[in-house]
């Protein structure tokens, strides 16, 4: 499987997950208890230059974001004839900003970290028997891992069909998208229980 997870040596991948994903929080709040249009893009300037400066290369550094950036412009299409043209931009550029940001963690963050840093976090709540923390760390890590497969699928399948001289569809790639999805998930999880990994109570 294919991971979001770049290697590096960079400030941010030596930063600890912890400070990453609470500067995050703090960043994303910050914008969006501000209505600074000026505020905004400088945020979306900054955060840019941080993430195209991980070394990912322009077209791989876009292609990665490709979709988020499309429903984010359709978003702020739809803002304008909601709200007025200056909130639309306003709320387009925090959108950017929080995205690149949010990329950027993302690439320089292996998923064992971010799992890791979960299960701490859900560790309390473990302890008074709410939630088991490795199960969900475990739920996320493999959501994670399949942004980036689903792509990868649906793109084969796209020049599949190009191959072949036929239109591509939507709605006709969604089958057959589906169905490998649930034949990998189908895999993950004998692979998972073969392993031994979850689906087990814990010893009193």
């Amino acid at each position: 499987m294919t991971s979001l997870h770049v290697e590096g040596n960079t400030w941010l991948h030596r930063l600890p997950v912890r400070l990453k994903l609470g500067g995050l929080l703090v960043f994303g709040l910050g914008l969006a208890f501000s209505l600074s249009m000026p505020l905004q893009a400088a945020a979306a300037v900054l955060t840019g230059g941080l993430y195209f400066s991980l070394g990912l290369g322009l077209r791989p550094a876009l292609r990665r974001i490709r979709p988020m950036l499309v429903s984010i412009a359709a978003l702020g299409l739809f803002n304008i004839y909601a709200l007025d043209l200056a909130t639309s931009v306003t709320l387009t550029l925090r959108l950017v900003a929080i995205l690149f940001l949010a990329s950027a963690i993302t690439a320089t963050t292996s998923l064992a970290q971010f799992m890791a840093v979960l299960e701490e976090v859900l560790a309390p709540l473990d302890r008074l028997g709410l939630v088991r923390a490795a199960d969900v760390s475990l739920a996320l890590g493999l959501t994670l891992r399949f942004v980036p497969e689903i792509a990868s699928q649906y793109e084969a399948l796209k020049a599949a069909h190009q191959a072949r001289g036929l239109p591509v569809r939507l709605h006709r790639l969604l089958g057959p998208l589906f169905i490998l999805a649930l034949k990998q998930a189908d895999s993950i999880a004998e692979a998972i229980d073969a392993r031994g990994i979850r689906g087990h109570e814990k010893t009193r």
